[in-house]
């Protein structure tokens, strides 16, 4: 299960979630509404290898997984 960054765009509030699928509908929870997913910082592969031109939207790569 990945840990993932996501920021609420109705309050601005930065956080964090443990989410069981990259697609899975997460909350803020300050205003509990729908967040979106942050495509920022450093991504890394559960083989210990360094991906490649990873964009972290790994429903479009196998490299990761």
């Amino acid at each position: 299960m990945p840990i993932l960054e996501y920021k609420c765009p109705h309050c601005g509030k930065s956080f964090e979630e443990l989410v069981k699928r990259h697609e899975e509908e997460v909350l803020c929870p300050v205003c509990g509404k729908r967040a979106e997913r942050e495509w920022s910082g450093e991504f890394y592969s559960s083989t210990g290898k360094p991906p490649k031109h990873c964009n972290g939207d790994c429903k479009h790569c196998s490299g990761c997984r």
